[in-house]
């Protein structure tokens, strides 16, 4: 989702669309996507670019200029070098093509009376001609070399002349004032961006097939929370007796497979559905419906609670079974679980967790029966529920946590490899994981924001 209007130089731009894809437009070079918003149709309505962080420093563009113009006046020495050997020897060739006419000359004369000289002296000529023959191609190579080298000497005055006018230019802005301009253009554009609501899934492309590793079930996932520099991967293979979490510096090392770490867990998992935020990573203790937080940092559990009446140990499982009682999950908005109880006929309850303390802070019950249900992941506030784990799954039915109502859906996405065990929402990068019959991939999703005005209510 990108667009691009004109540039607001040098900070911030909002651009707004209505007729055009965002993704048919891309910002220009130097620029990144801040934010964007489209309508149910996928139609871009507002997409917020921004430069890349370096654009605006002066210090270190003008280090780049003159490191580049040191790098030209570098090349013009060189050449002035080559240009003085090139004339010496351009010299020194047109003193032999002088000897050679001279030798031609007398050589069209020894031709013409030759009868009057001796074989010896006719023979020595001859061979000095020869000698001197394959300096003819020698001396128009010269010439060639020569009115190249001019050129280049042309061309590097005018790169200089240039490279000296853009730095000039640059060294004429003052930098503090730039710097208030991208200050008082951020706070408008937070401004902006604190108008646009949480996002409502309209559609979902894919999948990204990032590796095919491990056994049929499985959980991988990053951090959403984590700064943008920090892209760690952890990996946790099969549903069940199983307490080893691998680590991965980047998606490029999880590819390559080149761990950076291995954890063993106190206690095994039960499930795939599995959560690591804000540095720690949230699973269920096997054969209860104990919610355990470990922190990667330290080594250690910092909470564990029960999930009150949740049902654990394939009693409320998703449609493929694997103790998928107790599903943990993160969006905008905060850490939830997603389980079953008797209390609510088997249908799936909806739990608000205190990521500190796992204390539930509050749940909603639906009409959504847990065994039901293929896979489900939450996306601002709202829980989305697919009718099944295998081929034709699609998101079937919604529960928005904010108005404590549900709609049915129909948005399909493509089961590649035909068993989903499971599926789970970044925020921070907006994509769905999925662990698809041994397979990692990922899934693009497409939301619809709306836009606040100062007289909604």
């Amino acid at each position: 989702m990108r667009a691009l209007s004109g540039v607001l130089n040098p900070a911030l731009v909002l651009a707004v669309f209505g007729l055009y894809p965002c993704a048919t437009v891309a910002p220009k070079e130097g620029w990144q996507v801040y934010s964007s918003a489209q309508d149910a149709d996928g139609r871009c309505i507002c997409t917020v670019v921004a430069p890349e962080q370096n654009l605006c420093s002066r210090d270190a563009k003008s280090r780049q200029l003159r490191q580049l113009l040191e790098k030209v006046q570098n090349m013009s020495q060189s050449i002035e070098v080559l240009n003085l050997r090139t004339q010496r020897d351009f010299q020194y060739v047109m003193k032999m093509e002088n000897q050679m006419k001279g030798l031609r000359t007398k050589f069209r004369q020894i031709e013409e009376d030759r009868k009057s000289l001796m074989t010896r002296h006719f023979q020595e000529l001859r061979e000095k001609m020869d000698d001197l023959k394959p300096l003819i191609p020698v001396l128009e190579q010269y010439k060639m070399d020569a009115r190249l080298i001019s050129q280049f000497k042309e061309e590097i005055r005018n790169l200089s002349a240039v490279l000296t006018a853009i730095q000039e230019e640059i060294g004429a802005y003052d930098y503090e004032e730039l710097h208030r301009r991208v200050v008082g253009l951020e706070g408008r554009l937070r401004s902006c961006m604190s108008k646009l609501t949480c996002g409502k899934l309209m559609k979902i492309t894919g999948p990204i097939t990032i590796k095919t590793s491990g056994t049929r079930f499985g959980a991988w996932m990053t951090d959403p929370q984590a700064s943008q520099r920090n892209n760690r991967v952890w990996y946790m293979d099969s549903y069940t007796n199983n307490k080893i979490v691998r680590e991965y510096k980047s998606m490029a090392d999880f590819v390559s497979g080149v761990e950076s770490r291995t954890y063993s867990l106190p206690f095994k998992w039960a499930g795939t559905n599995h959560l690591v935020y804000n540095g720690s990573l949230y699973y269920n203790k096997y054969q209860s419906n104990i919610v355990v937080k470990y922190s990667f940092e330290t080594g250690r559990v910092l909470a564990q609670r029960a999930l009150e009446y949740a049902g654990f140990h394939n009693v409320y499982p998703y449609t493929w079974g694997g103790f998928s009682d107790i599903d943990l999950m993160a969006d905008e908005l905060g850490l939830w679980a997603v389980y079953a109880t008797n209390q609510n006929a088997g249908n799936i309850v909806i739990g608000r967790l205190d990521p500190d303390t796992l204390e539930v802070l509050k749940t909603w019950n639906t009409e959504y029966s847990k065994r039901n249900a293929g896979e489900s992941f939450m996306i601002c506030g709202t829980l989305y529920i697919t009718n099944s784990h295998l081929t034709g799954a699609k998101v079937y039915y919604s529960y928005s946590t904010q108005t404590s109502a549900y709609e049915y859906t129909d948005i399909p996405f493509h089961n590649q490899y035909f068993h989903i065990s499971m599926l789970d929402y970044n925020a921070r990068e907006r994509v769905l994981y999925a662990w698809n019959n041994g397979h990692q991939v990922l899934f693009n999703v497409t939301l619809y924001h709306i836009i606040k005005t100062d007289d909604s209510s």
